[in-house]
């Protein structure tokens, strides 16, 4: 390091310091940075946390457009005052490049920290320097280098402490107040629970800031967060642990599963509702619910429920929502209200658009709406609005549908309506059908939680083991329709062949499953009940295990169907043309019919292992059919599907419906077939297997 005069120029030995019209032009101050930051100067100078590379761009003499390359040198120079207030300076020159690249200078591991180093930079093109960058309107750059990372910050919270009480929470916002005992903090990294890294500048007089959190379920939690100062130094990480109870219950609710006769809705929280003399109770409850019975609502001025008090508080964060089942789709219903100046604060429930039904979520006249009501079909139908983002959605069974609005929140505390809404001239747009479980909550209701509430447990409908058939019959595990099997079906036996305690054995098959599966000739063989095992019409998941007997099959074979007179309202089979399993629905039962066709291809095993796994899923909330192969489903196996009827027909196993009767005879084996009503939720199709 050298020790020089201030103020003094250095220059290479015969090197003139001119600035006549030889000389290259004076380097722009904007053309210079530190370590990537724009050069700066007293109280915008940069932070840096480690030795910088300094960088300008200089030109040539007389070439002064970027485009055009001269050969120059660069000639750095950085100063500072040392603990004596002496000044101390290093220079660096460049060798002879091309001005089109930058010119840069790394400086040396022995700068200091904590103290102002300046710098400026020249142009040299051979005996002739340009006037430094820090001359007439010139200014130096400047820069600290600061090697020390800010304290440790230090997390509080009133509302979750990190204590090892449980506090009630979920989905309720809660304030973290994050300070550093280091004055130069500029920000806070930091995520909640492994999620995304989050960034928060300082806001408080002391630097500190107020991070907010929903938690989404209840659970043990912790907030992970860092200092960081000027120069990009993070300090030592805080690890915050709290503790979230489970979401605190409804502010009100009514399972409407009340006496039949009943003129009172009991309240498992809030007010008791009064009901008009259009609402009667003990109607049929969603399969696949908790609930036993619902309401029925007539449509008439007499049809309704309401605790004649308000329960959604003015400015509040609410959701608000139930299971319904409407008969008439035709015109607007309300499910659920409260009372406003003129037009209700909101509405939940259905309306016309663009000539056609949709489930509708308004709030103070912004509307939200989505999913395809219809009548004599359960739904699960939820408003929410969050006071913290001043946002609103409307959710279908459990789904997230239309889009997400910014709404006005509601401002008037009038009462709240099951089954009509407030109007300037009155009551209005009445429900007509079936209503339960409504519950209004004064939180944030998350997502997953959202999902639990409108989902409907699969419900098993029919399991055949087929392990042995006396007198040709297979029997349903619980009881249930048996399995009838035609000539050309058979029960196979591990032992049926030879003993298998024989070292001599070698039977020639094994069964899929257990101790026996369903053997089908392919000519005539087949099983099937006599009634329908689901309803084809609602949601529905079929499941069996499958293999086929040839590698190369002759013709398309059924492995699975239902229908009625003229075609099946679903059928998988495997398709040789195409080698690969279908899944075939008819969208009527008529003679030449629309079909879709969901496909994936998969190779049979020819006789051999332990056949594929097959399994239809058809949800009606979301008209999306899909073919598990195996436990998976990809893109060619999904498919939506609107025209989904009710079959009278008995499931059929090993045949299918043709333009010609019965047919598609499938030769192989079948085994472990289960019927459900109902979803049964993708992560589970495997375990049925």
């Amino acid at each position: 390091m050298t020790s020089l005069v201030a103020g003094a120029l250095l220059a290479a030995p015969g090197v003139a310091v001119a600035a006549d019209a030889g000389a290259p032009p004076q380097p722009l101050v904007g053309d210079l940075s530190t370590w990537g930051s724009p050069c700066a100067a007293g109280e915008g100078r940069p932070f840096v946390r480690a030795v910088p590379n300094l960088t300008a761009r200089l030109y040539g003499a007389g070439d002064h457009q970027p485009g055009e390359a001269s050969r120059v040198s660069g000639e750095f120079e950085a100063w500072w005052l040392d603990g004596d207030g002496s000044e101390e300076r290093l220079t660096f020159a460049t060798g002879m490049r091309s001005d089109s690249t930058p010119f840069s200078w790394q400086l040396p591991a022995e700068i200091p920290a904590d103290t102002v180093i300046s710098w400026r930079v020249r142009a040299v093109d051979g005996e002739v320097a340009s006037p430094w960058s820090t001359e007439g309107e010139g200014a130096p750059c400047e820069f600290v280098l600061d090697r020390t990372a800010p304290g440790k910050p230090v997390v509080t919270s009133a509302d979750y402490p990190d204590n090892n009480n449980w506090t009630d929470g979920a989905g309720v916002y809660g304030t973290f107040h994050v300070d550093s005992p280091t004055d130069d903090v500029v920000s806070y990294v930091y995520d909640f629970q492994g999620g995304p890294l989050l960034r928060a500048t300082p806001s408080g007089p002391e630097g500190s800031a107020d991070l907010r959190y929903l938690p989404p379920a209840g659970g043990v939690f912790m907030l992970h967060v860092q200092a960081q100062d000027r120069a990009g130094n993070l300090s030592s990480p805080t690890y915050y642990t709290f503790r979230v109870a489970s979401g605190r219950a409804p502010a009100a609710h009514w399972s409407l599963a009340d006496a039949a006769g009943s003129r009172t809705a009991a309240a498992t929280a809030g007010a008791a509702a009064r009901a008009g003399i259009g609402a009667s109770f003990g109607s049929p409850a969603p399969s696949g619910t908790a609930l036993t019975s619902t309401a029925t609502l007539d449509g008439t001025g007499h049809g309704f429920l309401t605790p004649d008090a308000s329960v959604v508080g003015a400015g509040k964060t609410f959701a608000a929502g139930g299971w319904v089942r409407p008969s008439a789709v035709d015109s607007v219903r309300t499910i659920a209200s409260q009372d406003g100046f003129g037009a209700p604060e909101f509405a939940l429930g259905l309306r016309q658009e663009d000539g056609g039904p949709v489930w509708s979520f308004a709030v103070n006249g912004t509307r939200m709406t989505g999913g395809l009501p219809e009548a004599g079909e359960w739904a699960h139908v939820l408003g929410a609005y969050d006071a913290e983002t001043g946002r609103a959605r409307l959710y279908v069974n459990g789904r997230a549908v239309g889009e997400e609005e910014a709404v006005t929140p509601v401002a008037a505390e009038g009462n709240f309506q099951i089954g009509r809404s407030h109007g300037a001239s009155g009551y209005r747009d009445r429900w007509k059908g079936e209503i339960g479980d409504v519950r209004v909550h004064d939180r944030v209701v998350a997502p997953a939680e959202i999902t639990r509430l409108g989902s409907r447990a699969a419900q098993l409908r029919g399991h055949w083991a087929l392990e042995n058939a006396p007198e040709g019959i297979s029997a349903e595990a619980g009881g249930g329709e048996p399995l009838k099997l035609a000539a050309g079906a058979s029960i196979f036996r591990a032992g049926d062949e030879c003993d298998l305690l024989d070292p001599d054995c070698i039977p020639g098959d094994w069964p899929l499953a257990d101790e026996g599966h369903l053997s089908l000739d392919g000519t005539a063989g087949y099983a099937a009940t006599d009634k329908p095992v689901v309803d084809t019409d609602d949601s529905f998941t079929v499941s069996a295990t499958v293999r086929l007997a040839d590698n190369e099959p002759a013709h398309p074979m059924t492995a699975l169907s239902q229908g009625g007179v003229h075609g099946d309202a679903f059928k998988v089979r495997y398709t040789p043309a195409t080698q690969s399993w279908e899944l075939v629905m008819s969208h009527a039962d008529a003679p030449g019919a629309a079909e879709t066709v969901v496909a994936r291809v998969e190779w049979p095993d020819g006789g051999q292992g332990g056949g594929h796994r097959l399994a239809v899923v058809y949800d009606d909330a979301t008209d999306r059919v899909r073919l598990f192969v195996d436990g998976h489903a990809d893109a060619g196996g999904t498919a939506e599907f609107h025209d989904a009827w009710e079959s009278d027909g008995g499931l059929q196993v090993g045949r299918g419906r043709t333009a010609d009767g019965w047919g598609e005879y499938l030769r192989g084996a079948v085994d472990q077939v289960r019927v459900f009503s109902g979803v049964v939720p993708d992560q589970d199709i495997a375990g049925l297997m």
